[in-house]
């Protein structure tokens, strides 16, 4: 298996014959190094609406028939899209070939502006779970800190976690650090940063603050060193 990192909040999982896209965000995206004509994902899985997470969605699916893993609302809106989409919800599991998913809850927003700038709501925001290979992932997505990470951590001993540090729009660089310390992963990727000025933020400091996990600030690109 390998995890890689590709700029804002975009993860790729290679496991068990699947590639698996997290929050597709290319077009756009000064921070990745990932090209949509290059991308062909088996599975997508989407935390929340927000333009940069469902990103190129719909075009990396409709490549090779991809399903899209994404809560309910999102899902049924991107299967008027086109895209084949399994909806979930906060607190709902799911196994599928390549694995199991869990959806969490996330303390955030969750809505898409179309080209016509309409605002569509698209449910409630999620962080997931991904049980793969032996491995427990959790992407956060987007969300502030809160206390039921620590619940989180108890039922699902987390290996690696990918969490937001940007700040004004999800947790900065101090309660990014703080949510290590409920969630106790093994390893942690600081995600959601410096892609546009509001969330520009030095991710030394971050992995300064953190105690009793590995930090492993990457380039895009770079793969989790976890093996």
């Amino acid at each position: 298996m390998e995890i890689s990192y590709h700029g804002h909040s975009v993860v790729k999982i290679q496991t068990n014959g699947h590639t698996i896209l997290i929050d597709p965000f290319i077009n756009g995206n000064g921070q990745t190094d990932l090209t949509v004509a290059e991308e062909a994902p088996d599975i997508i899985i989407l935390t929340h609406g927000h333009n940069d997470h469902v990103g190129d969605t719909v075009e990396l699916a409709k490549k090779k028939d991809a399903l899209v893993i994404a809560p309910n609302e999102l899902a049924n809106w991107l299967s008027w899209q086109g895209v084949k989409a399994h909806p979930m919800h906060i607190g709902g599991a799911r196994e599928f070939d390549f694995g199991k998913v869990k959806f969490t809850q996330a303390f955030h927003g969750s809505s898409y502006v179309t080209d016509n700038n309409e605002i569509i709501y698209m449910g409630m925001p999620a962080g997931v779970l991904i049980f793969v290979e032996g491995l427990t992932i959790y992407h956060a997505g987007d969300t502030a800190l809160f206390s039921d990470m620590k619940l989180i951590a108890e039922r699902h001993p987390i290996d690696v976690a990918f969490l937001p540090i940007g700040d004004n729009f999800t947790m900065g660089p101090e309660d990014a650090a703080y949510a290590v310390s409920l969630l106790k992963p093994k390893f942690v990727i600081p995600i959601h940063y410096n892609t546009f000025p509001p969330i520009e933020q030095d991710p030394q400091v971050f992995a300064e603050l953190v105690q009793n996990a590995d930090v492993q600030i990457l380039k895009a690109g770079e793969k989790v060193n976890c093996f």
